[in-house]
């Protein structure tokens, strides 16, 4: 394939750090670049407090690897820029991914140590890949284990992401995906749903009731355009008020109404009376107003029917990286040699692990998790029906691509195979620990 023949969707191959184009031309000058080479993606923690960890992203690494294509004007602007020499720029210009990758599917729960992804070809084509898969993996597992937390708080009550204002444009879009599949329901973003098929919902802002001459001109101009069954939001002026004239506009029909400010808690209590007075006993009530999953779970008695996220989701919840690293674990012992471990020695936490591993969740007699293992060599017989990993790249070819909804439906499954104590949302360890057998 030639430089100038990248997907429909675009080069990824930019979206890199600079010292992977200068490890390359230094590998290519010793001879070490067509080495064959394991490199593993994990985190040696998981944030303060978090009892397990959530992978989403791994249907968009499959897109940037197989978008991993220099372009023309690329491999013109390197050269401009003297990041790499021409033995470089030529071993570039016909680069694509041949190898092999295997990791935890999109949806499931991980661990510390955790094998996410294991990533098996030459030193030179595997070695490049690193920032691109970090920077998706990271953010979108930030971002599902985040939104796992608050569905998880929701009990059931839909939740929806609305948190596009909030972040960069295309982190939005990413943030999206993984809130669905970590659960919640639905987004606003638009671009989300035309990319993946996330329902979409709205309504109405503040400023539509603003830019009315009275709440009831605004409540009856939404109505009629987007019929009974829309949602009101009801805390512009007075609230009690605003409630009384959204039944009156609509009747007891009417939909739902939404609540943005104020105490959440005691207000639902008031409008859910308020409105079964009126009639309005099937209309719901909706609460925003910058929620994470505490002031969710802190609202499980309420009777609120769904709740909106934004900013805390788009945010991680306080935590936007996983901190996840991508390392070489094995290498040939030499041009046709077998794959020998190798790892770095540090005396700070920075150590990692040699060999190429393979991961099974153990579970009890109840088929409840009680332990992830994690080994190198042969899979025990034992332990063979319960690996994690998956093939999803073989010799350069996508095989591992699925349905959203597949990923979305396996971290139900993951979740609930887990000990009751993994959604607590008090601070404590992770709720499985990590056997390592090497």
């Amino acid at each position: 394939m030639d430089a100038t023949s990248v997907p429909a969707a675009g080069s990824t191959a930019l979206l890199t750090d600079r010292y992977e184009l200068t490890m390359l031309q230094a590998a290519l000058r010793s001879g070490a670049a067509h080495r064959r080479s394991v490199f593993e993606v994990f985190t040696r923690r998981l944030p303060a407090g978090r009892r397990y960890g959530v992978v989403a992203g791994t249907g968009r690494v499959l897109d940037a690897v197989e978008s991993f294509r220099f372009t023309s004007a690329q491999l013109d602007w390197l050269a401009d820029q003297h990041v790499v020499d021409e033995d470089t720029l030529r071993f570039l210009a016909d680069y694509r991914f041949t190898g092999d990758i295997h990791g935890y599917p999109e949806g499931e729960a991980y661990f510390p140590g955790s094998p996410l992804l294991t990533v098996e070809g030459s030193f030179a084509e595997a070695v490049i890949l690193e920032t691109v898969i970090l920077s998706i993996l990271n953010h979108d597992s930030a971002i599902a284990a985040a939104a796992s937390r608050m569905t998880s708080a929701a009990g059931g009550r839909p939740v929806i992401e609305m948190g596009a204002r909030r972040a960069h444009e295309r982190a939005a879009v990413a943030a999206a995906r993984a809130a669905y599949v970590a659960g919640f329901g639905a987004t606003s973003d638009l671009e989300a749903g035309f990319t993946y098929g996330i329902p979409t919902t709205g309504t109405a802002a503040h400023a539509f009731t603003l830019v009315h001459d009275s709440e009831r001109d605004a409540f009856r101009a939404q109505i009629d355009s987007m019929g009974r069954g829309t949602t009101l939001l009801v805390d512009t002026f007075d609230l009690h008020e605003a409630v009384r004239t959204a039944v009156e506009v609509a009747g007891p029909e009417l939909g739902a109404v939404r609540i943005d400010s104020g105490d959440l808690t005691l207000l639902a209590h008031r409008v859910r009376r308020q409105l079964d007075d009126l009639g309005a006993t099937g209309t719901r009530i909706i609460v925003t107003s910058d929620l994470d999953e505490y002031a969710i779970a802190a609202l499980a008695a309420a009777p609120v029917d769904g709740y909106g996220v934004g900013t805390s989701l788009v945010t991680g919840s306080g935590h936007p990286t996983c901190a996840m690293v991508y390392k070489l674990v094995a290498r040939a012992a030499g041009p046709d040699g077998p794959l020998v471990p190798v790892a770095k020695r540090s005396a700070g936490a920075k150590s990692s692990v040699g060999g190429r591993k393979w991961a099974a969740r153990r579970p009890d007699a109840d088929g409840v998790a009680e332990a992830e293992v994690v080994g190198t060599g042969p899979v025990p017989a034992d332990l063979a029906p319960h690996v994690v990993q998956v093939p999803l790249v073989k010799a350069g070819e996508v095989v591992g691509r699925e349905p959203l909804e597949a990923a979305r439906e396996r971290h139900l499954r993951a979740r609930a195979a887990l000990p009751l104590s993994a959604t607590q949302l008090s601070k404590g360890d992770p709720v499985l620990t990590t056997e390592l057998r090497v």
